[in-house]
């Protein structure tokens, strides 16, 4: 009769072969070293004023009163079995751990499509970048390449659509913000956006959310996707892919044939000549949803005069400054009026 021991051994050794047999079928992806620091970072980006700060405290359950980011804002999220990062950082250190949520602001459509663009070629650029430069230092140190990127095994071996995606260089999620302005849109206008994010999501190997602050299910099944990337937890098995709800979709839980052509019906397709089918998607959503001139966008403000960012001292500092400079323009003027052979050399100094 064998020892419980050699039996438990059997069973462990059998679990690992399992488990290198699913990775090298891409059915899994490689368990991170455990020797290594248990930190992630998540990257928040999107539209203006789309609700990311109020996404990131309402998913580490933080009662504070939102404001408006200027440029770039860290915040941290710990766990009991250690600390996270939540925020924002391009580095090799960070890179190999970073995944990025894609906030997109539905209520304003004719941006969306725009917004999603830019910031996903900018991003994957910089990633790439980082990840080329940690494969080049990397073997030059040790002699062997570094680990590869977590990112390609996006679906399974079997889908129909696994050559047919470009997943992004780390792990995605779009969020669909403001979703109680989004319902009340016209059908066939939701359709449009619903079917266009859907696509973009699978194209590229992203997990996909309609969410709404004034909402708490919408945010409970937010906050389940972020922590996932954020804590590694469960990232919960709800799928809803039914334009008049809020889209739930996981990564590799949709499909190019359940996704269907893009939604058109006024004119003819082949004649949008698009050089691919995301160029295709695009025209198609812009036809619908005409982008805005860069002439038509408000200047932005000066964060300078914003009073969320006003500190007494130094905006008295920066007052008393602002009137010697005018005192000194001013004496300036004074003084050419009244002298006008004054040498030019001159001018600099006195500005000075």
């Amino acid at each position: 009769m064998p020892k419980i021991s050699d039996a438990l051994w059997e069973l462990a050794a059998a679990e690992v072969r399992a488990r290198e047999r699913e990775v090298s079928e891409g059915l899994a992806e490689p368990r991170a070293d455990p020797s290594a620091v248990c930190e992630r970072t998540l990257f928040f980006m999107g539209s203006k004023a789309g609700g990311k700060t109020t996404i990131v405290l309402r998913c580490l359950d933080r009662d504070e009163t939102p404001k408006s980011t200027l440029a770039l804002e860290y915040t941290f999220g710990r766990r009991a079995r250690g600390h996270n990062t939540v925020g924002g950082n391009f580095s090799i250190n960070i890179v190999t751990a970073l995944s990025v949520v894609l906030v997109l602001d539905l209520s304003k459509p004719s941006v969306l499509f725009g917004t999603a663009e830019r910031l996903l070629q900018v991003t994957r650029a910089k990633v790439d970048q980082v990840f080329s430069d940690l494969q080049r230092t990397g073997e030059s140190k040790s002699g062997k390449p570094p680990a590869p990127n977590r990112a390609p095994r996006i679906l399974h071996k079997d889908h129909p659509d696994r050559e047919l995606i470009n997943p992004f260089p780390v792990p995605l999620l779009i969020i669909g913000s403001k979703f109680d302005i989004f319902q009340d849109f016209d059908s066939e206008k939701k359709k449009v956006i619903s079917k266009t994010l859907r696509f973009l999501a699978h194209y590229y190997g992203a997990s996909l959310i309609f969410t709404s602050t004034k909402s708490e299910n919408l945010m409970a099944k937010t906050r389940g996707l972020v922590t996932h990337l954020a804590f590694g937890m469960e990232r919960g098995k709800t799928v809803s892919v039914d334009p008049s709800k809020p889209l739930i979709i996981p990564t590799g839980m949709d499909s190019f044939s359940q996704i269907g052509s893009p939604p058109i019906t006024d004119v003819d397709i082949g004649t949008l000549h698009a050089r691919n089918p995301l160029d295709l998607w695009k025209k198609v959503f812009e036809r619908v949803f005409p982008p805005e001139s860069t002439s038509d966008l408000k200047e932005l403000k000066d964060p300078a005069k914003d009073p969320q960012y006003s500190e007494a001292q130094i905006d008295s500092m920066r007052a008393q400054k602002d009137q010697v400079c005018l005192a000194c323009a001013s004496l300036l003027s004074l003084a050419l009026d009244y002298c006008p052979n004054l040498s030019a050399s001159l001018a600099p100094m006195l500005l000075g």
